[in-house]
């Protein structure tokens, strides 16, 4: 008999350039604890999931209710797999035990921005339609039509030189991935890539999107953060 919907947070042990990222406090807690409170707060998935190859990691997932029911193998645990062989993995081991699902969400545990509400907008948006996948993102603060690269002098050189004198009010707004989660109809292919006619875009605010991928990122994601929580506790003081 299928279920409705599963939760999958890829976690890995081996991350390189924020040695043990998913795990990192951030503001008191392990990063990855934030991505599994905004699963459950959703209260839309039968479970939530995080597959790691690390017990240091597997503990804190459950600690913070998420579910580990098996150790990721190490050969999906190098640099070069994707996530797409880790989610089928997971979808698989739960296959095998009788367990099936209409819907699998994929959650980067490295998203302290992430809120419940946008992954109920995602299932509820992909549930109503015909497309196959649905996923977070985010407009893009400048025009990209008006980027420009540097050449092999180091000197300034734009995309569409064309769009220069235009207005960036009279230029088409463009969106880019949140990095945050993804919604897949289980069993369903789309030849199209994510960013294709088969998927419909949750738009977060731009900020509550901030990629973690360097010291930076995380500095940077914690002001935000900060603000966030600031700008909640006002609007609802006790």
């Amino acid at each position: 008999m299928k279920t409705k919907a599963v939760a999958i947070i890829p976690a890995r042990g081996g991350s390189k350039r924020i040695p043990r990222k998913n795990i990192k406090l951030f503001h008191g807690k392990p990063l990855i604890a934030y991505s599994i409170q905004a699963a459950l707060d959703a209260n839309i998935f039968e479970k939530v999931i995080v597959t790691t190859d690390d017990e240091e990691i597997a503990a804190i997932a459950r600690e913070y209710g998420a579910e580990v029911p098996f150790l990721r193998p190490k050969e999906l645990s190098d640099d070069f797999t994707n996530t797409k062989e880790v989610i089928d993995h997971a979808l698989k081991y739960l296959e095998d035990r009788g367990e099936k699902y209409e819907y699998m969400c994929t959650i980067y545990a490295t998203a302290p921005l992430l809120q419940g509400r946008y992954l109920v907008e995602g299932y509820e948006k992909l549930k109503n339609s015909s497309a196959i996948n649905a996923f977070s993102c985010t407009s893009m603060p400048f025009p990209i039509q008006r980027t420009f690269k540097l050449d092999e002098n180091g000197r300034c050189e734009m995309f569409w030189p064309e769009n220069y004198p235009k207005r960036s009010q009279d230029l088409e707004e463009a969106y880019q991935d949140a990095g945050q989660f993804y919604w897949s109809k289980v069993g369903k292919y789309s030849s199209e890539v994510m960013f294709g006619k088969d998927s419909i875009p949750v738009i977060l605010p731009r900020h509550l999107v901030q990629d973690i991928d360097t010291l930076e990122d995380w500095q940077r994601a914690e002001f935000m953060y900060e603000a966030v929580m600031k700008t909640t506790t006002d609007e609802h003081p006790n």
